[in-house]
Parts: C-alpha cells; structure tokens; sequence
C-alpha cells in the first residue's frame, strides 16, 4: 500500500496583518478541502539502481517532475536537482515541491544511515482549492471525488485557500512517514508533529524566498488553532541547501535544538458552534497579496501610535469573537462579526488597500441578511480573493446561500460562487493508502 497523507487548506477568520506581529494573534480555521499525498516505491528493472523519485499532479496537464538526488559532502545534506527530459523538458520548476523534498531527505539523511530509495509520488488536491470552469470532469473513487481541471498548474485559478502549505506540509509527512520508522516519525504524536511543523514552515519559507508567519502551515498540520508566529531570526541561520553544515542545521531546526521555536499554537477553547459551520465562497478575482501588505507594513512603520492603537483594539475584538464562538448566541456573533468588520474597514481607509473592497462590502452586508446566515467577513489580507461565512448547519441555510449567489451572479454583481470547504478542526493525518488505489 502507498503511504498516503493529507493536509488541510486554511481560512485566517480573524487576525490578517495582525498576525504577521508577534504582538498579535490569528485565529486561522483548518478546512476540510484538503492536500494529498502518496507515496509508494518505484518499481525498476532487475539489476537498475536510481536515485530518483518521481512526482506527479494528474489532475493537470504536464505536471510530472522528476528529481535526482544524492548526499553531498562537508554535511551539506541530501542534494536535489530537477532531471530534464523529453517529458519534463517544457515543465517549470516547482519551487515548493523541490525544497520540501529537498529539506525532507536532508532531515532523512541526518537521523538515519538507511539509504533512501527510488519512490513515484502523487499528488491530489480536494477540488475547492481551484476554480472550476462548467467543463472540469470528476474522477472518483470509493471515498474521494477529484476534478481532472485540464489546464497548466500555472493556468489554474487559486481560489486562496492556502494550497502550497497544505502541499509543503502533507508532502513532507508523506515523505517522512515513508522512509522513517514509526520510532523516528509519527503524526499520531505530539513531538511528530512539531518535527512537521518546523520542517514544514522551513521548508515553505525558502521556497516562498521569505519568512512568512507561518499561520497557514500551523493550520495544515494542527488544524484549527490561535497562532502567534515564531521570531524570523529562528531561520535565518540556516542558509543554502548543500552548503557547509547545512544538513546539522536541518536537524536542529526540526527537533528544536537550535533555539527555541517560539511559535504559540493553542487549540484549547476555538471552536465552531454546534450547529454552524463556516463555509467558504470562491471570488474567483484574486488580490495581489504581497503589494498589500507592503502597504499596511509602511503605514505601521510611519504611523506608529495610531496604527498601534487600531490594531490593539482589533484584537481585543478578535479575541471576543474566539470566545464567543465558543459560548455565544446567534446575536453575539453577529455583533462580533459586525465590530471585526468595522475595525478592518477603518485600517483599510487609513491605509489605502482594499482589504474589504466596497463590492465585498455590499456582497457580506447583503448575504448577511440571508436566513441562517451568522456573520462573516472577507479573511486573511482580504481583497478579492474570497469571503467567509459563519451559518447555520443545515440543507436549508446552504440552500438559501446557494439560492442567493445565483441571483447576485444574475444580475451582473460578481461571480460569487459557495465552495463545498468547511471549516473543520483537525490538521495533518496519515490517510488509508488503498482508498487512493485508482490512481495508480
């Protein structure tokens, strides 16, 4: 059987720029759309030895990466080098494939004198993390329902749910669970999953050319959780891949050695109401993330006491959203909601990005009044990339939204369209390999 992993994709509910202080919490929801991974051997012919693991995506087009790899000398680690080829010749480089595995087998190579073999992995993702035109075919099995979305990976349209962590994250356990011993890697444990995490947020943070803080990585691998992020110095050492020393760095780094993570990841007391659910519609615009945050970063830098201010008082009122989703009524959280959504508004205006753009306002003041419908707000660094609502758990409620979201499409107000993604609390998990089987 294939060794099989999967992580979920995320949805920062409340703590966007916030969260990139350490001052400041995020309360980032794990969701049930989800990264997989399998891993199995690769099969050669008798007397053949590679070193080689091949990776696939087959629910794009031309997606297979083929990789050698060999440990390098001065403790450099294991080093990883995209093999060209007829088949692979037109391909890109997958920056976030490439060093996750990178990192893994340098971690591998470090704790363990067995050699690494040849392996064919693949990946699947839930269909929700991308937006799908009417023309996308399902591929089933017993348990799962992938899209085959015929297009490039670099056609297809994101619909922000955190895909390259949860991909970072589930292909690093995977690669770990496979070549380790349950005595050396266990997601079923406490100290597996910290392993996961360090190595995970490493991992995404070179391939991201910069450290992030990390919140989406701590959903794919705890779930559901109130993050503060870790200190940027704690990776700063660990320079590049196969240099000097590189792969003792990695060792320490995963088993917190070096210094001290840390990152605060706290699952005690988030929840989600019974009886509610959080759900997720596709915008299917996108923002340019990265030059909003730059933004908000220069107004905080030159306006010191007045966005200090703003962004204490949003996290008190953060914080009274956590703890009334676990205690609250239905009129609580909608004025949770409405506060949260006022504050974000405010930094918006004093910074200029459109974090809740005026056709985002009038989609969740509009939906809002939909019966069954909470509150929600536009997530993470806001824009255009999606909204998230909180609404009663039943076909009724999901049916009105879905009625709703026709209508708003009708009638020219923007091509909204409700995810199947819900919120759910649980992170990275070993999966049954033989559900996969008709992959293979």
């Amino acid at each position: 059987m294939p060794t099989a992993v999967s992580a979920p994709g995320k949805v920062l509910l409340a703590g966007g720029y916030l969260v990139l202080d350490r001052a400041y919490t995020g309360l980032v929801f794990g969701l049930s759309a989800r990264i997989h991974v399998l891993i199995s051997e690769l099969e050669t012919s008798d007397g053949v030895e590679l070193s080689e693991i091949v990776v696939k995506s087959p629910q794009f087009r031309d997606a297979q990466w083929n990789y050698g790899y060999h440990l390098t000398g001065d403790d450099g680690g294991v080093s990883v080098a995209q093999l060209q080829s007829v088949s692979t010749a037109t391909l890109s480089r997958n920056p976030f494939i490439e060093t996750a595995l990178g990192y893994a087998l340098t971690y591998i190579s470090s704790i363990t004198s067995t050699s690494i073999k040849p392996a064919a992995v693949t990946i699947l993702a839930d269909n929700d993390y991308y937006s799908q035109p009417s023309s996308t075919t399902s591929i089933h099995s017993s348990k799962f329902h992938f899209s085959d979305f015929g297009v490039r990976l670099k056609d297809a349209h994101k619909t922000g749910l955190g895909s390259s962590a949860a991909l970072v994250t589930a292909f690093t356990g995977a690669i770990l669970s496979h070549y380790l011993p349950i005595s050396q890697f266990s997601l079923e444990t406490e100290e597996g999953r910290a392993k996961l995490h360090n190595l995970a947020q490493a991992a995404h943070c070179a391939a991201q050319g910069k450290v992030g803080s990390g919140f989406d990585v701590a959903a794919a691998v705890y779930g559901t959780c109130v993050y503060r992020r870790f200190s940027p110095s704690i990776l700063s050492h660990l320079d590049a891949p196969g240099s000097a020393g590189f792969s003792t760095r990695v060792q320490k780094v995963a088993l917190n050695t070096s210094k001290n993570w840390n990152t605060e990841i706290s699952k005690g007391g988030v929840t989600i109401p019974k009886g509610m659910s959080l759900v997720m519609c596709d915008v299917d615009c996108g923002s340019q993330t990265v030059s909003m945050v730059k933004k908000v970063l220069e107004w905080r830098k030159a306006d010191v006491e007045c966005s200090k201010a703003l962004c204490d008082e949003l996290q008190i009122r953060n914080d009274t959203l956590a703890s009334t989703l676990s205690s609250g009524s239905e009129e609580q959280l909608k004025v949770a909601f409405e506060k949260i959504r006022e504050k974000i508004r405010e930094m918006g205006e004093k910074t200029g990005v459109p974090i809740e753009p005026k056709e985002q306002t009038a989609l969740l003041d509009a939906v809002s009044g939909v019966e069954g419908v909470i509150g929600g707000v536009v997530p993470g660094a806001g824009g255009y990339d999606a909204v998230v609502l909180l609404v009663r758990d039943d076909k009724k409620t999901l049916g009105k939204v879905n009625d709703f979201l026709v209508t708003w499409r009708a009638e020219g107000k923007g091509n909204v369209q409700l995810l199947d993604a819900k919120g759910e609390l649980e992170g990275a998990r070993k999966e049954d390999g033989k559900l996969y089987q008709f992959w293979e």
